[in-house]
């Protein structure tokens, strides 16, 4: 199990101590050092390889209000419920509109401005089985892990805004031939996840109230980056198919 400062004699971690392992967790295995992820940045995929990867990951994104309506369920006041059941609208749409406006629908636009059909990537076809392992993996968690827990997993979200801008400038210097309007995804996704990770680490540093709860909430953030790096092994050693292979 992870350590956190002196944890392993008895001693609570500060927040700050908490956060700086978090963050060298997060530094060691967040998947932004996958070299999937690497070589996307430096502009070396092929057409055939970041199609793959936006119709497996769209498997991940379409479970996100997923996992967070378990993690929903699993809080005791209204006040944490309603202010997390933001995120399951950030992804599914708002309640009052046709859900035109959230994460997953912007999503389909990213498929489609790769080249891909929305009906192929809502139908499901093509998903490799071990993304599909590793999304299984992350909502059976939410779903049986504790609240502290679940909510901990979830902080990879510090990781995420830099790689989202990173991803950006990428994108748009390496791939021109996909459609602008594809990029609204991670544009958004950027202040989004400052605001859903600051949310999350103030509810871990207020639940972890032992050196136990320290080291759980840390083994819970280094699970995620696990699952994160094991989709896009999937991803990466997939068999090629079409004018790419060979």
């Amino acid at each position: 199990m992870t350590t956190v400062g002196t944890a392993a004699n008895g001693r609570m971690a500060t927040e700050a101590e908490l956060e700086e392992r978090l963050r060298a967790l997060g530094e060691e295995r967040y998947h932004h050092r996958h070299p999937f992820n690497l070589r996307m940045h430096e502009g070396a995929l092929t057409r055939e390889e970041l199609r793959r990867w936006v119709l497996n990951r769209f498997h991940y994104q379409r479970h996100i209000p997923v996992k967070d309506a378990l993690i929903l369920a699993k809080l005791g006041t209204r006040e944490l419920r309603r202010s997390w059941i933001r995120r399951v609208h950030d992804h599914d749409g708002s309640p009052d509109g046709d859900g035109t406006d959230g994460g997953i629908e912007r999503w389909l636009r990213l498929g489609e401005a790769v080249g891909l059909d929305r009906e192929l990537l809502l139908s499901g076809e093509g998903v490799l089985p071990g993304v599909r392992l590793a999304v299984d993996g992350y909502v059976n968690f939410c779903r049986n892990a504790s609240t502290l827990e679940a909510v901990a997993s979830s902080l990879t979200e510090l990781f995420a805004p830099d790689l989202m801008a990173t991803r950006i400038a990428a994108w748009e210097r390496h791939y021109p031939w996909v459609e602008r309007e594809g990029l609204r995804y991670f544009q958004v996704r950027v202040g989004q996840g400052r605001r859903d990770s600051e949310e999350a680490l103030r509810l871990v540093h207020a639940w972890a109230r032992t050196p136990d709860d320290q080291e759980r909430a840390l083994a819970a953030f280094a699970f995620k980056c696990d699952l994160l790096w094991a989709l896009l092994d999937a991803v990466e050693h997939a068999p090629k198919e079409g004018p790419d292979a060979g």
